[in-house]
């Protein structure tokens, strides 16, 4: 079997000491280099080319490892990345796998659990991890959630009269009542009656809920590109 070469990314000594002495334990594997910052590692991968990267998240800055490996897997895309990291926080995790990363671990990992994920990335069988697979799980509950809403709010703006959305319009920009009414020549009791209806159609208790939801998911400018394009 052929020589596994590795690099470790990490900024704390202890932490490179750690596996570089689990790297050592194991005859089938060879530290090609030892990296202190995210640039030595995207730099000394460039040269070196190794098989592995053992890489951790936050060295010079918060995301060094995350560009790091996205950097890397830009010019080698064959070395498989390895993230070891305190961090279990969703969006770094899939920050992480967004650059192509093949495996997950805690720093706290047993020295067996870290030459198994070795072994695994070098022969292309990186498992998806419980941690993971349950942040993948709640990850695909959030969008389809999301998108549940995304759909029935929409439902809600096609009920709407052209009257009504003109006055939701004027409301999301700031204007009052009194300031709609004059606005478009109309007495105040008709944009009672109309924002009633959409305190209805909406589900809501206020209009503040409502202009909250429609200013967040950007309805106005959306409506505005369409008729652009249209027009």
């Amino acid at each position: 079997m052929e020589m596994i070469q590795i690099l470790i990314a990490d900024d704390m000594e202890a932490h490179r000491r750690r596996l570089d002495r689990i790297i050592s334990s194991d005859k089938n594997l060879l530290l090609a280099a030892s990296a202190k910052s995210g640039y030595e590692a995207v730099a000394f991968a460039a040269i070196k080319k190794p098989d592995i990267v053992l890489m951790d998240i936050e060295m010079e800055s918060p995301m060094a490892g995350i560009k790091a490996a996205s950097e890397i897997h830009k010019i080698l895309p064959e070395t498989k990345i390895i993230m070891l990291t305190v961090h279990q926080d969703n969006n770094i995790v899939f920050a992480a796998f967004q650059t192509g990363i093949v495996d997950y671990l805690m720093k706290s990992a047993a020295k067996e659990e870290i030459l198994e994920a070795i072994y695994s990335a070098a022969n292309n069988q990186s498992p998806i991890r419980p941690i993971i697979a349950e942040k993948i799980r709640l990850e695909f509950a959030r969008i389809k959630k999301s998108e549940d809403h995304l759909t029935q709010f929409f439902k809600i703006i096609a009920s709407l009269t052209p009257s009504e959305l003109e006055v939701l319009k004027l409301l999301c920009s700031g204007l009052k009542r009194k300031d709609i009414a004059e606005t478009r020549t109309v007495e105040i009791e008709t944009i009672k009656k109309q924002i009633s209806s959409l305190l209805k159609k909406f589900d809501k208790n206020s209009t503040k809920e409502i202009i909250q939801e429609v200013n967040e998911l950007k309805l106005f400018d959306i409506l505005k590109e369409i008729n652009g394009k249209i027009g």
